[in-house]
């Protein structure tokens, strides 16, 4: 027989692994009712929040070598360059950015437009676990995340802030702590699809704004813009731009998909 005090020195651990057995329990539950599925084609798989073989394998994941600024792959034998030509060319505000895959008509582009348009929100939580995977690098040194918010009109037609969401699943998994009220938009920009490069940058001039009273919380830190997608990098460098202005010391980057080759 143990002692009173024995006891209780032993209950934490007593305690945890109660409540592990729980937390089994609950999943086992939980799969019963919601058996898990592949995120992209809903086919079954073993376990909540993933990919089915047949979905992951056509996904373009991007990795090293990449392109320290803009993120993209680096030509075979370009190992020893860390900047992409497109980076030179057309240098970013922000200083890194990172992607979790190529944004191409696979399962990335899926995941990307059913979360944006297709009122799938438990999305999110998966999609910023992997985002927090590909930018741990980012994320170990942030002091904030910001998400590129919506216009006010987008956002009531489309009632959910779909970066804003990315950033709160990051912020679960990282510990940095996600901030919507930083920026805001305040122009509403028509949509970017199908615009050159030099439009793109025209179209987002004056789109974002720091609200005067909250530019102190912004002074000396490290912030990590978060998006869905980064086609051009102009939102984000409009965004990474307004940030530095209100004294940001570094902006950052993170986005679930990246498209490669743009125009």
């Amino acid at each position: 027989m143990i002692s009173r005090d024995e006891f209780f020195d032993r209950a934490p651990a007593w305690l945890e692994y109660f409540a592990h057995a729980l937390r089994k329990l609950g999943a086992a539950a939980l799969d019963l009712l919601y058996p898990p599925v592949c995120l992209a084609c809903r086919r079954a798989i073993g376990a909540h929040g993933g990919l089915c073989p047949d979905c992951w394998r056509p996904v373009r994941f991007i990795e090293r070598p990449y392109c320290t600024q803009f993120d993209a792959d680096l030509a075979a034998g370009e190992t020893g360059r860390m900047v992409s030509p497109a980076a030179v060319a057309f240098p970013p505000v922000f200083a890194r950015a990172r992607a979790v895959a190529c944004f191409d008509d696979g399962p990335a582009r899926v995941l990307v437009h059913r979360l944006k348009y297709g009122d799938r929100g438990e999305l999110a939580a998966p999609m910023g676990r992997w985002m927090a995977r590909a930018g741990s690098e980012l994320l170990d040194e942030a002091d904030l995340l910001v998400p590129v918010p919506l216009h006010r009109l987008r956002l009531a037609h489309r009632r959910f802030n779909q970066s804003a969401a990315l950033a709160a699943a990051i912020a679960q998994v990282s510990g940095v702590p996600a901030r919507n009220d930083l920026l805001t938009r305040s122009k509403a920009t028509p949509p970017q699809v199908g615009l050159t490069r030099g439009l793109r940058a025209k179209n987002m001039q004056g789109a974002f704004a720091v609200p005067p009273e909250l530019r102190f919380e912004l002074a000396e830190r490290r912030i990590v813009l978060v998006d869905d997608v980064m086609t051009s990098g102009a939102t984000l460098n409009a965004a990474a731009r307004v940030l530095l202005r209100a004294g940001a010391k570094q902006v950052d980057a993170i986005v679930f998909a990246r498209v490669v080759q743009d125009s």
